[in-house]
């Protein structure tokens, strides 16, 4: 078992399930009108990683 990357422990959930859980990017700032309201809507729901790349989330987090 290897130490736990907290910068990823930091970004990423494990589900139940064993999916990896993530925040979507690009709300940090320019959200003004430009932006609409459904975007930045959408942008608050999570997402869950592809199988490859959640592979290496769990490499990182000690978990394979």
């Amino acid at each position: 078992m290897t130490k736990t990357k907290k910068a990823v422990a930091k970004r990423f959930k494990i589900t139940a399930n064993g999916k990896v859980k993530h925040q979507r990017s690009n709300r940090r700032h320019n959200l003004g009108p430009k932006k609409s309201k459904r975007k930045k809507r959408d942008l608050r729901k999570s997402g869950y990683l592809q199988k490859g790349d959640a592979e290496k989330v769990l490499r990182a987090l000690g978990m394979k």
